[in-house]
């Protein structure tokens, strides 16, 4: 085998669903302007940070000197289908996005790709250098997925693996080995516009764009202040995300379920006690989601959004 496939064989192993390779260059130049578009528009909301380091985001020779390639790795997270307790049959309560359902994925996924690097390292040079990305480092990884023959960019604007549908975490090695790279995979979303008419809010437009500003993902996540009326209505019972665009993708019915057993996956966060959210102490909201992305919203915008979710139920049922 070659050194890109020994490499691909043991990302496996590790655990991960996807590999692809590309070369460490600037993405595209028509998803250069699509970001820099979007960025102009104000649709990214208070995600300020988005605004920062685009000379990095858009070429992987930024953040790591001399790369040469990019391993684009991608690891499913559909979750297995759950039922309520008995007891919270009659509860009033707030549906968890199906990623927040596992432990916080950015340490786990960052983990096991350092274990890839040192498998890298020791069958092909101690002196090689590496740049480790999990979302959160300045990249466009969706773009660099694309180009690995991973997926593809939908309508929901989440990568698409024909496969294994939308529900897939992301990482990436940047390293100054060059390596054999993958071309990009066939797949599109021909006609269909199910996530667009998903969507509860209309973030996704029918122009194409993604206005941040109205999704219930950005809003109960990344959102700080008071949430607009309006839109706090449209949210419903989601407490924390929303998957309306990713579960209504047709390719979503190909997938399966996560089939890693390293990443912890709580069978009791697919929805949350709403009351026991609004009673929690920061003690015990800091003890039960230690290891959780919900770390990232933190109490104070849990609690606003569960008031929220239960005036929402309430109003419902009046």
């Amino acid at each position: 085998m070659s050194l890109a496939e020994d490499i691909k064989q043991k990302a496996i192993e590790l655990g991960f669903d996807l590999v692809g390779i590309t070369k460490a260059c600037p993405i595209d130049a028509g998803q250069v302007e699509l970001l820099a578009n979007w960025l102009n528009s104000g649709y990214a909301g208070q995600m300020n940070y988005m605004h920062n380091n685009f000379e990095k985001r858009i070429d992987p020779t930024k953040l790591l000197e001399n790369a040469k390639s990019v391993i684009c790795l991608g690891l499913n997270y559909r979750p297995p289908e759950q039922k309520l307790k008995p007891t919270e049959a009659t509860a009033p309560m707030g549906k968890v996005a199906n990623y927040a359902q596992y432990e916080d994925y950015h340490p786990f996924i960052k983990k096991h790709l350092c274990k890839l690097t040192e498998f890298i390292t020791s069958i092909a040079g101690a002196s090689l250098k590496f740049r480790i990305c999990v979302d959160s480092a300045p990249l466009a990884e969706r773009s660099l997925a694309v180009r690995a023959g991973v997926g593809f960019i939908g309508k929901n604007h989440m990568l698409i693996n024909p496969e294994l549908g939308p529900q897939i975490f992301l990482g990436e090695i940047i390293t100054d080995l060059e390596l054999q790279t993958d071309e990009p995979i066939t797949g599109n979303c021909s006609d269909c516009n199910k996530c667009i008419t998903a969507c509860p809010t209309g973030a996704l437009r029918d122009d194409g764009q993604f206005d941040a500003n109205k999704c219930i993902s950005y809003l109960t996540i990344e959102y700080k202040g008071k949430i607009p009326l309006g839109l706090a209505e449209k949210i419903g019972n989601r407490l924390f995300g929303c998957d309306e665009c990713v579960l209504a993708c047709p390719y979503e019915e190909n997938g399966h379920v996560c089939k890693n057993k390293l990443l912890k996956f709580y069978n009791d966060r697919n929805k949350l006690n709403l009351r026991k959210v609004l009673s929690l102490s920061r003690e015990l909201f800091e003890a039960k989601f230690a290891d959780s992305s919900f770390k990232r919203l933190g109490l104070e915008r849990l609690k606003r959004n569960a008031k929220i979710c239960l005036a929402n139920i309430t109003s419902r049922k009046a």
